[in-house]
């Protein structure tokens, strides 16, 4: 078996990839299959995040990069910033991890949320796709791993948004 115990700081050349949904993605001890079928376990330090383009390390030293399969999510399109930003908000209030993009959020297929978000006037669409949740949605106190999203928030009163 292949154990995959390094995550690596900077995308690399990678000699395979590894498939994980984000449910797999949040566990640092996993016994897992590389995409062409070998056998191989993940032993990450407990706390860490991977995201879709990660590189991991195994003790042999091959690269492998970690792919977000697809999953069964639940997808809200919708032109409509304020209905979009009202979603989000009762979503985000009933602590639901979110992905959030330009147009759309989603989320982990969850027949009783679909209900309240069209119960708001939105529309769902339970569709397979990739899922990567805004970072700090799986971690405790936000800690534990490390994104490259830097946001700047201007709390200066006088400024008029």
């Amino acid at each position: 078996m292949i154990r995959l115990t390094e995550k690596l700081d900077k995308p690399q050349t990678a000699d395979a990839s590894l498939s994980l949904t984000i449910d797999q993605r949040i566990k640092s001890r996993l016994k897992v299959a590389l995409d062409d079928g070998r056998d191989a376990g993940l032993f990450l330090p407990r706390g860490l995040i991977l995201r879709g383009g990660d590189c991991l390390r195994s003790e042999c030293g091959l690269t492998i990069e970690v792919k977000a399969s697809v999953e069964t999510v639940s997808t809200v399109q919708c032109d409509d910033t304020l209905l979009l930003a009202r979603v989000s908000y009762h979503l985000g209030n009933r602590h639901v991890p979110l992905q959030i993009a330009p147009g759309f959020v989603r989320y982990q297929h969850d027949h009783v949320l679909d209900a309240m978000v069209e119960g708001l006037g939105a529309k769902v669409i339970c569709e397979q796709q990739p899922f990567e949740p805004e970072a700090g949605a799986y971690s405790s106190e936000g800690g534990g791993h490390n994104h490259s999203h830097h946001h700047s928030h201007d709390h200066d009163p006088s400024h008029s948004h």
